[in-house]
């Protein structure tokens, strides 16, 4: 058996997220079915962040493990029969028993907002367009409690899913880029939604609507009705994975 490791990017647009799902397309079915034509053998990809619906990823990890002869140029037979919203930039055979999940130390995600009063036809699905006010001391304040270990219940809806909330962040800050301000965040692993109502959360901030103080006070643990709306999806991506 060979172990292979692939890396990927996909423009989560026409996607109904990573997973597959019966009859809907997805980033795994794709994959799957393309090396699947490539190996003439069923494989089952193991992903390192499972993304949701518009999505966008542009370090994802996957791997999987295969009885067939791996062919030197993987990638690029992938990259010919595959979809032109997904690229897959590295395809390797590892150490057998590489996990993508599992032996991930770190995700970081990215989210964009286009800060500006008009909005981008070449940003549609690519950013949030958000021509409101903006603190950028307080988003930087907000980014700035974040690293550490804290309590996240209030920034995942998906509350019976998890035996524990405490997630550990390696990084957090806001950053200006032109027109667009992209938030950026590193943590050991992330719950569902957790970075979009972390956005969602922190735009209220910017926006008057909420202090900074109570962002840091969900912090220590809240039902998720007491932080802000999540964030649409089609301003994040998964930007790398760390080993």
């Amino acid at each position: 058996m060979s172990t292979v490791r692939l890396e990927i990017e996909y423009d989560g647009s026409g996607f109904r997220g990573w997973a597959r799902q019966p009859g809907l397309r997805t980033v795994q079915g794709e994959l799957e079915a393309a090396l699947a034509t490539i190996l003439r053998e069923p494989i089952e990809l193991t992903v390192a962040g499972r993304t949701d619906t518009g999505v966008h990823a542009l370090g994802q990890v996957a791997s999987f493990e295969t009885a067939a002869e791996v062919p030197a140029d993987l990638m690029r037979r992938l990259n010919g029969i595959g979809p032109d919203d997904v690229a897959v930039t590295a395809a390797e055979v590892v150490a057998e028993g590489f996990h993508a999940r599992h032996d991930a130390k770190a995700r970081s995600y990215r989210y964009r907002l286009l800060a500006r009063a008009a909005p981008s036809p070449f940003e549609r699905g690519k950013a949030l367009w958000w021509p409101h006010r903006v603190d950028r001391e307080a988003l930087d304040a907000c980014a700035a409690a974040l690293p550490g270990t804290h309590d996240f219940t209030a920034f995942t809806p998906t509350q019976n899913d998890h035996v524990r909330f405490e997630r550990d962040v390696l990084a957090a800050s806001w950053k200006d880029e032109g027109d667009i301000l992209s938030f950026r965040i590193s943590a050991d692993a992330f719950m569902r939604n957790m970075v979009r109502v972390l956005v969602g959360t922190q735009l209220e901030v910017a926006s008057g609507r909420r202090s900074v103080e109570n962002f840091v006070a969900l912090l220590k643990g809240a039902p998720r009705t007491a932080a802000g709306g999540t964030a649409p999806p089609h301003g994040l991506y998964l930007e790398a994975v760390s080993y």
